[in-house]
């Protein structure tokens, strides 16, 4: 039905080989943090997000689309890295685990900011803070301790995450998430390809 609210937000996909070795890093969170301290996102729903578009009538999807296509019209297939590890806001108090993503060339931050551009004139206004490009592993939990959480963070501080692999971007792609008790389930709505070639 075109009024059903939809929960909505544009990310770029993980390949598989990449979900697994993130897996693999946060299976060692996992053995090292204080036991029920973090909800852990499970592997297939990392994804790199672009924008959180939140409720969304599902009639406007098309809108949102075009938007997407404009916003890609301009950028050839490119890559990322995904090495190193942090906590947002910071290792002191910690409430997102996450590991990082490295954009030698800014072209995902180019393409990040296109996609802000195009969007915001629907109704979604451009996000006040930065882009700071992450894959989220885990949340605090909102009942621990402040010593659980100093112990998360001082556990995030001493983990060494070396390169874990490198992400091809061909794709932009709109996904709605229905939060169910036992986790999110995740529905690709749009794909909207990157250009094969930018234009010159």
């Amino acid at each position: 039905m075109p009024n059903e609210a939809l929960r909505t937000f544009i990310a770029i996909e993980l390949d598989e080989p990449l979900r697994i070795a993130i897996a693999r890093v946060q299976g060692k969170f996992k053995r090292q943090a204080p036991t029920g301290s973090i909800k852990w996102v499970a592997p297939e729903g990392i994804h790199l997000t672009l924008k959180f578009l939140g409720d969304t009538p599902a009639g406007r999807v098309g809108e949102i689309e075009a938007a997407l296509r404009a916003s890609c019209a301009g950028f050839a297939p490119f890559e990322f890295s995904v090495e190193g590890r942090g906590c947002f806001p910071n290792a002191r108090r910690p409430r997102v685990v996450w590991v990082a993503v490295r954009d030698k060339g800014q072209m995902l931050a180019r393409l990040q900011t296109a996609v802000e551009r195009h969007v915001a004139p629907l109704g979604w206004p451009t996000e006040d803070r930065g882009f700071s490009p992450h894959l989220t592993l885990g949340r605090v939990a909102r009942d621990v301790s402040p010593t659980v959480e100093a112990a998360v963070g001082q556990m995030v501080e001493r983990s060494v995450v070396e390169q874990i692999g490198v992400q091809r971007v061909t794709a932009v792609n709109l996904i709605a998430s229905e939060l169910r008790p036992a986790g999110a389930v995740y529905t690709t709505l749009v794909s909207v390809p990157l250009a094969e070639m930018a234009p010159a």
